[in-house]
């Protein structure tokens, strides 16, 4: 066996030679054309969904992985009941009816509520209702990480109704967003001024508070088989945007998506780090396939299952992948100093933030940003919202 071995490694230079394979060949940069497309397709590879070979298929319609794609579709139909197709991709927003108002209530934990219907929605059980209130105990490092920030103690919790969201209200302030040692997307970094206070999800929004929407006539029904206290999924840039007019109707306030500056600034919450804990990636504080438990391959954990940040907001790294208001651009050149958003006349590619369960670690720094189809739904991505005018 030992004259096989030497000989195996004096052939592998020449082989690789042979075949013109130059020893950097799999590295791509991540913000390339090809690293996007291998990107999406390492993310879906194992899945079960119809739909994301479908938006594969969408967004790469020859790509190097689309014959694959088309049979994977094919034995995915051929086995599944025909109550799980996939509904349609619905492009226009449907205008909600009036809501009948529901008496405020004082606890909230948004564990799943959705589209509220004209008769009152009925109510799902307690722990379905509220994503985990309780969050679970935070490291030191994060301890520590939530005192180094020093606006974390003027937010307060706001609930527009017992169905709505939980926000956080933030206080104005300046950071630096980007990074100056990330991929080229992420740079340059640069200084950035929020004027103005506003109020975001404490977590992102649940299956529950989407099916609310459903219920009311206004969202798009979805197939999942997650629970209710789990982040919504399978939404694109246009889905979300019918559940934010259907709760800005509902309420009377104005939601919103956040913008990308908005977005990194709750996700480091005062912390100029890598991740908002810090510089090294620590176990258990996103829900990443490399972070720790609890994590499964199937689907995202329950909102609010690991530590919150400084500001108190769940899950902005790692869970799923979070849409923002604004449209792709290729680096922060050019960026606002303010939390703007970079908007384009019929822009179809709009920004996601924050990784997904199925991502690895390095998809989980503050800074990571990546792009999708705006009318395009994929298992990963979901959204939080954001209230104007705090």
């Amino acid at each position: 066996m030992q004259p096989r071995r030497q000989l195996l490694r004096l052939l592998l230079p020449v082989m690789l030679a042979a075949l013109s394979v130059p020893p950097d060949a799999a590295i791509l940069p991540k913000d390339s054309d090809e690293q996007y497309e291998l990107t999406f397709w390492e993310s879906i590879k194992d899945s079960n969904h119809v739909g994301d070979y479908e938006a594969y298929l969408n967004t790469y319609p020859n790509g190097r992985f689309s014959a694959l794609a088309k049979a994977r579709i094919a034995r995915l139909k051929a086995a599944a009941p025909k109550t799980e197709s996939k509904p349609e991709q619905k492009t226009e927003t449907a205008r909600p009816e009036a809501p009948k108002t529901e008496p405020p209530r004082t606890e909230k934990k948004p564990e799943a509520p959705r589209a509220e219907k004209k008769p009152e929605p009925p109510r799902p059980p307690a722990r379905a209702e509220t994503p985990p209130e309780k969050t679970p105990a935070a490291p030191a490092a994060a301890a520590a990480a939530a005192a180094a920030a020093p606006a974390a103690g003027n937010v307060k919790e706001i609930r527009d109704c017992p169905t709505c969201p939980v926000l956080v209200s933030l206080p104005p302030g300046s950071f630096t967003m980007g990074s100056a040692s990330g991929d080229p997307s992420e740079r340059p970094p640069r200084k950035v001024s929020i004027a103005q206070g506003f109020a975001i999800g404490k977590y992102e929004v649940t299956v529950a508070q989407w099916n609310t929407c459903v219920e009311a006539g206004a969202c798009q029904r979805l197939t999942t088989a997650d629970g209710p206290a789990a982040p919504v999924r399978d939404v694109s840039w246009e889905d979300a945007q019918q559940y934010l007019k259907w709760l800005s109707t509902l309420t009377g306030k104005s939601y919103r998506l956040p913008t990308e500056a908005e977005w990194e600034y709750a996700a480091r919450a005062g912390n100029g780090s890598r991740y908002w804990w810090g510089e090294q990636m620590r176990p258990k504080m996103a829900n990443c396939k490399d972070c720790g438990e609890p994590w499964r391959k199937e689907g995202p954990a329950d909102a609010g299952s690991f530590a919150a940040n400084a500001f108190g907001l769940h899950d902005m790294s790692g869970s799923v992948w979070e849409w923002v208001a604004d449209c792709w651009n290729a680096s922060h050149a050019g960026g606002p100093s303010d939390a703007r958003a970079r908007d384009a006349p019929n822009c179809r590619t709009r920004v996601i933030r924050g990784g997904s369960w199925r991502d690895g670690e390095s998809y989980m720094t503050a800074a990571t940003r990546f792009k999708y189809e705006g009318s395009v739904r994929q298992s990963q991505n979901g959204f939080r919202v954001v209230r104007s005018g705090e």
